[in-house]
């Protein structure tokens, strides 16, 4: 299968990466030529153009920053796509907007799928992070074998679009956790515990989680880079509170988590880190929430190996 890639961004550049790695046959495209330019270096070859890259691919693969962003490449490749030919949105979008773009890709006797991945930048670049995929059966079973050469567990979600409902799910309760992780570590603060044993303490306790085993780190050495801005917080948990709002679910918590990451974005910048609303506390605390021995970046330690499908109990 040839397959072009098209946005190399902090996942995209990651996931790109895995198919260079496993041998694909592969296109790269992005707006800043550099991006382009490394992975050619790689091993990979320059897409002309998303119309082209359509034309002359089996599967075109986009992870873009905006369901804008999206659009703008889908409606160029239209023209181009027909049977035998399959759009994957790996971008993480509007269920609404994948699915009118699925739909006129299907016209055309393409295939689409939306399959966004969760789990962190740094097992993006080992292959080892997970993927979603809304899609028919038929598709997925095509699909597959190219999936599981960037994702380690990937999951059929259900229809087109049911994997970019459950994805910005996902980001809604990573974001709750992050938010309230700092507060925690910075009453820690407060109370005077240390704050290594603090993170031992949740490590090993009935509130850890993913967030607080990866973005903890971070905040306590300082870094506060997990590869994850602000502005892309803001667009998917805008997108969560949009399905709630669609299906007349009055939420409570998703408006007070969109007005504190808003507050944030308007202290630090559109493109800051979303690590950095820890900073919000230590500004109105005094109190410094770092600790030694952390580490600057996350790095993943698990080895790499080809991925396979997650079949949900029934």
């Amino acid at each position: 299968m040839k397959v072009g890639f098209i946005g190399l961004g902090n996942v995209g550049g990651k996931l790109s990466g895995s198919l260079v790695r496993n041998g694909t046959d592969l296109l790269v495209h992005d707006l800043d030529p550099e991006l382009v330019a490394a992975k050619v270096a790689a091993g990979a070859g320059a897409g002309a153009s998303p119309a082209r890259m359509m034309q002359v691919c089996d599967a075109v693969i986009t992870c873009l920053p905006s369901p804008a962003a999206s659009a703008a490449v889908v409606e160029e490749m239209l023209p181009h796509m027909g049977p035998g030919k399959i759009w994957m949105e790996m971008s993480t979008t509007d269920a609404d907007e994948v699915q009118r773009l699925g739909k006129a890709a299907i016209a055309t006797g393409a295939a689409a799928v939306d399959c966004p991945v969760s789990g962190g930048c740094h097992r993006a670049d080992t292959g080892n992070i997970s993927i979603y995929a809304g899609c028919d059966r038929a598709t997925f079973d095509r699909i597959l074998p190219l999936l599981t050469l960037m994702g380690r567990r990937v999951l059929h979600t259900g229809d087109l679009g049911s994997a970019s409902i459950l994805k910005v799910m996902t980001n809604y309760l990573a974001t709750a956790n992050l938010l309230t992780l700092c507060e925690a570590l910075t009453v820690m603060k407060g109370a005077g515990m240390d704050l290594a044993t603090t993170f031992e303490a949740i490590s090993i306790s009935s509130g850890t989680s993913f967030v607080h085993e990866t973005e903890s780190q971070l905040i306590l050495s300082g870094s506060r880079d997990v590869n994850f801005t602000m502005d892309l917080v803001l667009k998917d948990i805008g997108l969560f509170q949009k399905l709630a709002d669609d299906a007349g679910i009055p939420l409570e918590l998703s408006p007070m988590i969109i007005g504190m990451m808003q507050d944030g974005q308007a202290r630090y910048g559109n493109r800051a880190q979303s690590d950095r609303m820890i900073e919000r506390l230590e500004e109105a605390t005094g109190l410094d929430i770092r600790a030694p021995g952390f580490p600057q970046e996350l790095i993943d330690d698990e080895p790499e190996e080809r991925g396979y499908e997650i079949v949900p109990a029934r």
